[in-house]
């Protein structure tokens, strides 16, 4: 890759990450995509409502909410045409190049940020050097190098002499587990012979690859609204129905699932929220929870009794309780024909120092729908590792990217596309 080539990557990831957006917020990052695809050259172009049926998207925010953001990325100069097929939080873009005859491969890169604030310090690099968060979210996960390489690899596709139809799909809402099924039952990706999705960083230094990763935990998000009668806490303290005490049964016997012999589980109440004041017996109490498996039955065993222990609480203490799904993915592995055809071309990449076959995530992602969907229809799928040297954890407001892995991670890629294209 040309110096010239490094600096246009470098200048993009940075342009991201001064303008990250939550999921289904990602308005002008949409457009800025939009901008770099036409000017790049691709033979299809689906944007956020052509792409997406908005009544199958999870992890919604409330309609101030999206607006908030929409009027932002218009203020930050979003164009209008993208902001129209968008609007109502429907982001997210799909990429096609054809190139002769050949099979169809699918990336998927996602896009969005993370509600949180990034660090001031004056030894943070984006501070240092211009490119710190100008939002009130953060790109705290490396999405904007995965969006680079997603334009990284098109350009690189473009000219070279690949044989076949890419589709990459810049994906929205995968931090809260929203954007893969969406996508997936789009259909969008039903004629994928091969998919690939990759991850910067993970705890994998600068140089190291992953050519597959497994061990996805299964995930299943939800909130759980309790709701019982409101009394005086002094004086007529039997007369109310208290939602906050049916909440507290809830993440107590919440914690008492039992975990189950056939693997890994987990499951944690992350947000409760209720009340009023100190002298009124509750009426609405709030819980924000997931549960995860480590495989997609040891996710749907831990829901279940996830579902029964709060319907039991809320009944328990004279309550009500509505239960909403906000996110979910199953879990998935990465092909071994894949895996290997990775490691033959980061073993001769530039810049690639070690290569590890196979590593566990320990998490959950829901590009996993994705992966599943091409398996079942008959074709394969790899998660890529592409490491990263990270001052700070993920989802931290110290997380930042090596952009001398930026170069790798579409190195990797592209060669790996132009690979499944001739074999």
């Amino acid at each position: 890759m040309s110096h010239g080539q490094y600096d246009r990557l470098v200048s993009l990831r940075r342009d991201l990450h001064r303008h990250p957006e939550p999921a289904w917020r990602e308005f002008r990052t949409t457009s800025r995509i939009v901008d770099e695809l036409e000017s790049i050259g691709v033979d299809t172009l689906l944007v956020g409502s052509d792409l997406i049926d908005a009544d199958s998207r999870m992890g919604v925010p409330d309609d101030e909410e999206i607006d908030r953001w929409y009027e932002a990325a218009r203020d930050a100069g979003a164009r209008e045409d993208v902001l129209d097929q968008t609007a109502g939080g429907v982001t997210g873009v799909l990429a096609v190049i054809q190139q002769g005859e050949g099979p169809t491969i699918g990336l998927r890169v996602d896009i969005d940020g993370l509600p949180r604030s990034e660090s001031t310090d004056e030894n943070h690099t984006p501070v240092a050097e211009g490119f710190r968060s100008e939002t009130d979210a953060m790109h705290a996960c490396g999405h904007d190098a995965h969006t680079t390489y997603g334009l990284g690899v098109i350009e690189s596709i473009v000219e070279s002499d690949f044989e076949g139809t890419l589709k990459v799909v810049f994906q929205p809402a995968e931090e809260v587990i929203g954007g893969g099924k969406a996508i997936a039952e789009s259909g969008q990706l039903d004629d994928c012979d091969h998919l690939l999705a990759a991850h910067v960083g993970l705890d994998h230094p600068t140089g190291e690859i992953v050519a597959g990763i497994d061990g996805f935990l299964a995930v299943h998000h939800f909130e759980a609204t309790f709701t019982g009668e409101p009394a005086h806490a002094g004086a007529q303290p039997s007369k109310g129905d208290n939602a906050v005490q049916a909440l507290a049964a809830a993440v107590q016997n919440l914690y008492a699932i039992p975990r189950h012999e056939d693997g890994a589980t987990r499951v944690n109440p992350g947000v409760i929220e209720g009340g009023s004041a100190t002298n009124i017996i509750p009426e609405t109490a709030r819980l924000e929870g997931e549960v995860r498996g480590e495989t997609t039955e040891l996710k749907a065993y831990m829901q279940e009794r996830a579902m029964r222990v709060i319907e039991s609480a809320a009944e328990m203490h004279g309550c009500t309780v509505d239960i909403e799904s906000v996110g979910d993915a199953p879990s998935a592995r990465s092909d071994d024909e894949i895996v290997k055809i990775v490691s033959d071309v980061a073993s001769d990449t530039d810049g690639v120092e070690t290569v590890l076959d196979r590593d566990s995530l320990g998490g959950s992602e829901d590009a996993t729908y994705l992966m599943q969907r091409v398996q079942d229809n008959g074709g394969t799928a790899a998660y890529i590792g592409v490491g990263t040297d990270h001052p700070g954890g993920h989802h931290t407001a110290t997380f930042d990217v090596d952009e001398t892995s930026l170069p790798i991670g579409v190195d990797v890629l592209s060669e790996t596309i132009q690979r499944l294209a001739n074999e």
